[in-house]
């Protein structure tokens, strides 16, 4: 080997090994990592925010952080803020009554407590206001707490409904949903005029007031015109209980910089409604961009400043005041009335300024804060300086911004703390002495209740993510045939996978509260034919199938739609029973045959199941029928025929121990892959009985040597029909008897 090969095969060499060597001290940074997340996580969980918030800004230092991983961080700052502000002005349980006083409303919406609009039923069975899930307002359902999947349409029935008793006020809602949608197409000017057009509609009416003017907030956000949004957000006397408002409001100072006050009001959202999932991540991105490295704050804000997550980070000189803008007439004419109609004078404190950012000693150019401007200045402008704090004085920085200190929660309120508190007492008392809606009687029609399935009033009405409502047995029975809605045919496979039928809950208190004279006789028709199902000699449904003994488990894959309705109709009834017999060329099915009881049914995902059996009375059938695709029978139970004198019964027990001995020989000495299968199937031979006349059925032995031996279905069937316990011993003997005289191969 040449000396140039030498020398290029040793730095390959020194190459590989430093690359390792980094590979490994890469590895050991990532674990020391994970190491600190999980102890601040650990400290968060147990309420230790002041440690947490160390441990979460040392976990900085060894890699990133996404803000989603600070949702134990979150919920920890959230319950300290909700200790601080219990007492407070801020936060007084008006949200809880503000609820409370709408929960009995059949027609407002569970989570902004407006008209429900165009309702839109999950898979709870609670509905919803499109609104608030096309603006994904909630996480969960506010009743049940159930997760919200947001791929739910409306509900066709519920809102067909709707419209032909408050066509009024289904106009006003689908306006504002059109505001909503004028936004999402960035027509925001648009937008500002159609619910202005709504506001002054509606003025005297504060539930459509209230919605107009959030959705009128997030389009003058759009515009930069941040003291109307603000204005909106806060016209509300209740908009402190109202957790979309404070949302709102959030939103519009984190965009203005004010990154202090939003994250406060961002928190207070949160202890109204602690499952609101944009307050929520919004607050991670906050507490994420303030525990950042303090040599990253440039470069993560440059990265950012297009994402609007760090908007405290970047430099950036916000779109002067309304009054200072050029506007449209339209602006001009709004903020006119605006400014008449509101009894709250907003943004007043312009020279409010943000904490200072840094510790005792540093220079206040290393200050983060917002100047404030005069009247006759330009606007606010936003200074950003890239403050270099180091962890610990991020650390304390922080403890001090969410409070945690002595110091109480400065929740942001504008004006006189006693007018405050007189107007949203005012708001309240008039929010909750809002007219309920009740049903016009001469628009009640029974025939608009009704499943297009069976053509009677629904009976537990069940809405599909398609929106279409049919009654849960109607439904189920579909579901057997094929995985697709009934009327839209659009794809069921995943509802049907979840199998959680939940009764639409508008609907089932609409026909009991309103119809409550069909519903009596819809249910009373319901119990006679469940009834009917529950009796164990008439009609008892039959699976067509295989042989059934006595305490032998009989599992059972269940794929036909005639079987899966008879399954469910066991279930459903309770009784959890039914007949099983083998095939007969001419009757359909034998004379004889066995009860199994159902242990437990696994549903699959295609609506296929897997139903654990065991077995239960035999039976002898007197007569045949049919019900729904399967067939049913009238059948008398057989029971052994007892022995009563003692010399019988001693010779009929000397039998029965012979013939186990036999049996437990035989089952010892068949080969291993027999055995194996046996056990596998059928489980171990029973333990002999020490009163064999015990049940019924005699000794559970017998039955399950007659499921193992390898002998013809009818010889089994003649064996399962005998009520004589020493004719049944004989056979089995025989039986065995001769298979012990086969060669062992």
């Amino acid at each position: 080997m040449s000396l140039q090969q030498q020398t290029e095969d040793t730095q390959e060499e020194r190459s590989a090994f430093f690359i390792g060597a980094d590979s490994d001290s890469v590895s050991v940074e990532e674990d020391h990592h994970q190491l600190i997340l999980q102890k601040a996580n650990a400290l968060a969980s147990e309420n230790c925010l002041k440690e947490a918030i160390d441990w979460f800004a040392a976990a900085m230092r060894y890699g990133p952080v996404r803000p989603e991983q600070l949702s134990t961080f979150v919920d920890c700052i959230l319950r300290n803020f909700k200790i601080k502000a219990a007492g407070s002005d801020s936060f007084s349980g008006r949200s809880q009554d503000a609820a409370g006083s709408h929960g009995d409303k059949l027609f407002d919406c569970p989570s902004c407590h407006s008209f429900l609009g165009e309702p839109v039923t999950l898979a709870c069975g609670h509905s919803y206001c499109k609104r608030c899930l096309q603006r994904r307002l909630l996480s969960k359902c506010k009743l049940c707490s159930e997760m919200v999947s947001g791929k739910e349409k409306v509900n066709v029935i519920l809102c067909g409904l709707l419209e032909k008793w408050f066509p009024e006020e289904l106009k006003r809602s689908k306006t504002l949903y059109e505001v909503d949608e004028l936004c999402r197409r960035r027509c925001f000017q648009e937008a500002v005029s159609l619910a202005t057009d709504v506001i002054q509609q509606d003025s005297a009416d504060p539930e459509w007031t209230e919605v107009a003017r959030l959705s009128r907030a997030e389009a003058y956000m759009a515009l930069k015109l941040y003291r109307l949004a603000l204005e909106d957000t806060e016209f509300s006397p209740w908009f402190s209980c109202s957790a979309e408002a404070l949302f709102r409001k959030a939103m519009v100072l984190h965009e203005m910089g004010q990154v202090d006050e939003s994250l406060q009001v961002f928190l207070h959202c949160l202890a109204v409604d602690e499952d609101f999932p944009c307050a929520k991540r919004q607050v991670e991105k906050i507490l994420c961009d303030l525990l950042s490295p303090a040599d990253e704050n440039v470069k993560v804000g440059l990265r950012e400043t297009t994402q609007n997550t760090s908007p405290h980070l970047r430099s950036k000189t916000l779109v002067p005041d309304a009054q200072d803008q050029p506007q449209s007439p339209v602006q001009r004419q709004h903020q006119h009335q605006v400014r008449a109609a509101s009894a709250h004078p907003h943004l007043d404190n312009q020279e409010k300024r943000w904490e200072s950012l840094e510790r005792p000693g540093l220079s206040r150019a290393h200050s983060l804060r917002i100047h404030g401007a005069s009247c006759g200045e330009e606007g606010l402008k936003r200074v950003c300086s890239a403050p270099q704090l180091g962890d610990e004085d991020k650390g304390t920085l922080l403890k001090r911004k969410l409070s945690v200190s002595d110091t109480e929660p400065c929740v942001v309120y504008r004006g006189s703390s006693k007018l405050k508190k007189q107007g949203v007492a005012k708001g309240l008392k008039q929010k909750a002495a809002k007219t309920c809606r009740s049903v016009p009687v001469d628009l009640l029609d029974a025939i608009d209740l009704e499943c297009s399935l069976c053509m009677r009033l629904f009976y537990e009405p069940v809405t599909t993510p398609c929106g279409h409502t049919f009654c849960k047995n109607c439904l189920e029975r579909c579901l057997d045939h094929t995985p697709q809605c009934p009327l839209c045919k659009e794809s069921l496979k995943e509802y049907l996978a979840c199998r959680k039928y939940m009764t639409t809950s508008v609907l089932d208190t609409l026909i009991k509260q309103y119809l409550s004279q069909e519903c009596a006789e819809r249910t009373k028709i319901h119990l006679e034919e469940t009834r009917e199902l529950s009796d164990l000699t008439k009609n008892v449904p039959i699976f067509v199938c295989t042989m059934a003994y006595p305490t032998v488990p009989c599992p059972l894959h269940v794929f036909e739609p005639r079987y899966r309705l008879m399954i469910r109709r066991c279930m459903d009834t309770g009784t959890r029973q039914f007949g099983m017999c083998i095939i007969d060329p001419e009757k359909g099915f034998v004379d004889y045959g066995c009860m199994l009881i159902i242990r437990s049914v696994h549903f699959l995902p295609d609506g296929r199941s897997v139903v654990d059996t065991i077995g239960g009375k035999r039976f002898r059938v007197l007569s045949r029928g049919m019900k729904d695709g399967y067939s049913t029978a009238d059948i008398e139970h057989l029971d052994d025929t007892r022995v009563e004198d003692s010399e019988e019964l001693e010779s009929l027990q000397d039998l029965h121990d012979a013939v186990y001995e036999q049996a437990r020989d035989w089952f010892q000495n068949l080969k291993i892959h027999f055995h194996n299968q046996i056990l596998q199937h059928f489980g171990p031979m029973p333990e002999r009985e020490a009163d064999i006349q015990a049940t019924p059925n005699g000794p559970a032995c017998c039955w399950w040597l007659l499921a193992v031996l390898p002998i013809d279905p009818r010889y089994q069937l003649s064996v399962l029909s005998m009520t004589s316990l020493k004719e049944r011993l004989v056979k089995i003997q025989q039986i065995l008897t001769y298979l012990q005289s086969i060669p062992n191969n």
